[in-house]
C-alpha cells in the first residue's frame, strides 16, 4: 500500500497563482473569510441517521453575529452558483454550519436549504492550500468534470461534489445484481489513469465518490475525486495510482474477474487521448496554470527528487531527471500525453 505523510504541509497562495486565479475569475473579495467562521460560541457532535459519530461538529454563533453570518454565507453561495446574483438567495436559509474535526485544515461545511421545496445543498469553506487549488484546477481542465470554487485571500470556497462515497459503494452496492461490473471497472481504469497523469495522490475509496446515472437500458458510472490535498506532494510513484490502495481492493478484484489485459490497455489509451484533447482545447489556460505551478513550492525537495527518479524509470524517459519542482513533473507527464 502507498505510504502517505502523516501530516501534509499546507502551502499558501503565492503571487503567481493569485494572478492566475484573478485572471480566470476564481479570486473574489468575499464577505466572510475562513477565520471569521472560527468565532463560534458553542459546538455539538454531529451524528448520522444511524447514531454514528460523523467526526463533524455543528457550530453555533452568538445572537449578535448569527444574522450577519447567515446573510454573508448566502451571498457566498450566490457567488459560487450564480455569479453573485443575490436574487437566488431570497428563498434560501442557512440550515447548519459544521466543522470537520479530523481534517488537516479543519474545513467548514455549510448546509443551505430552499424554503420553498425543502431541498438542500452544501458548500465548503476552508483554509486555502495551493496544492489543493492546483488539484481543483487540473480536475476542472483535464477531467470530464467541471469544478466550481472560489478563493478570497487565504480562504477557499468549494461546491459540494455529489455521489456515493467509494467505501460506501463498495460495501453496499458492489454485489448488487443490477451492477454492470464491466462499465464500473472501465471507469476505475480511466480514473486511475487520470490521477496518475496529473499526479493526484491519495485516491483511496474515502476520497472519491461514484456517480451513478441510470439510462433507459443501462447504468453508467463516473468516479470523481473529492479530496485534492495530495496533488503533487508525495515522493512515491504508487501514491498517484489508485490501483495500489488496499481500500480499493474490492474493485481491483472485480476488475481481475471481468477485465483482460487488452481491455485495460485499450481504456488507458482512450483516457490519455481524451486528456490530450482537453489539453489542446485549453492550451492557453493550461500554460498559464503551469507557468505558476512550475515555479511554486508544493512539496519538500526530497519528495521531488524521489518522484522524478521513479517517473524517469517508469517511463524510461530521462527528461524527468531535469525537473526541479512538482509543477515541472506534472508538465513533463502531460507532455508525454501530448506526444502519444
Amino acid at each position: 500500500m502507498p505510504v502517505i505523510s502523516r501530516k501534509k504541509l499546507v502551502y499558501p497562495i503565492r503571487d503567481l497563482l493569485r494572478s492566475y486565479l484573478t485572471q480566470y475569475d476564481r479570486e473574489l473579495v468575499l464577505p466572510t473569510q475562513y477565520d471569521d467562521l472560527l468565532r463560534y460560541d458553542n459546538a455539538i457532535s454531529l451524528y448520522d441517521k444511524n447514531g454514528k459519530d460523523t467526526l463533524w461538529e455543528t457550530v453555533f454563533y452568538s445572537a449578535t453575529e448569527a444574522q450577519e453570518m447567515r446573510l454573508s454565507l448566502k451571498a457566498i453561495y450566490a457567488y459560487l452558483k450564480a455569479h453573485g446574483d443575490l436574487s437566488i438567495t431570497n428563498h434560501l436559509t442557512i440550515d447548519r454550519v459544521d466543522m470537520c474535526m479530523y481534517g488537516n485544515t479543519r474545513p467548514f461545511r455549510i448546509r443551505i436549504r430552499n424554503l420553498v421545496n425543502d431541498n438542500f445543498d452544501y458548500f465548503y469553506i476552508k483554509r486555502a492550500d495551493a496544492s489543493r487549488i492546483y488539484g481543483l484546477e487540473l480536475e476542472h481542465l483535464l477531467s470530464p468534470n467541471r469544478i466550481n470554487y472560489l478563493t478570497s485571500g487565504q480562504t477557499l470556497v468549494e461546491e459540494h461534489i455529489a455521489g456515493i462515497p467509494g467505501d460506501t459503494f463498495f460495501e453496499n452496492q458492489l454485489f448488487d445484481p443490477a451492477l454492470n461490473p464491466i462499465r464500473l471497472c472501465k471507469e476505475f481504469i480511466k480514473f486511475n489513469e487520470r490521477c496518475f497523469v496529473r499526479l493526484l495522490g491519495d485516491m483511496h475509496s474515502s476520497n472519491f465518490v461514484v456517480d451513478v446515472t441510470p439510462d433507459f437500458d443501462e447504468t453508467y458510472y463516473r468516479i470523481r475525486a473529492i479530496d485534492f490535498d495530495q496533488q503533487s506532494y508525495e515522493g512515491r510513484r504508487s501514491v498517484y495510482m489508485p490501483q495500489y490502495y488496499k481500500q480499493n481492493q474490492p474493485i481491483i478484484d472485480l476488475g481481475i474477474r471481468y477485465m483482460t489485459p487488452e481491455s485495460v490497455r485499450q481504456y488507458q489509451i482512450e483516457e490519455r487521448a481524451l486528456i490530450a484533447s482537453r489539453l489542446r482545447a485549453e492550451a492557453i489556460r493550461i500554460q498559464d496554470l503551469m507557468q505558476a505551478m512550475r515555479r511554486d513550492e508544493l512539496a519538500p525537495s526530497d519528495h521531488v527528487y524521489t518522484l522524478r527518479k521513479a517517473l524517469a524509470s517508469y517511463y524510461k524517459r530521462p527528461d524527468f531527471q531535469n525537473c526541479h519542482s512538482m509543477g515541472d513533473l506534472v508538465w513533463e507527464s502531460l507532455s508525454i500525453v501530448e506526444v502519444h
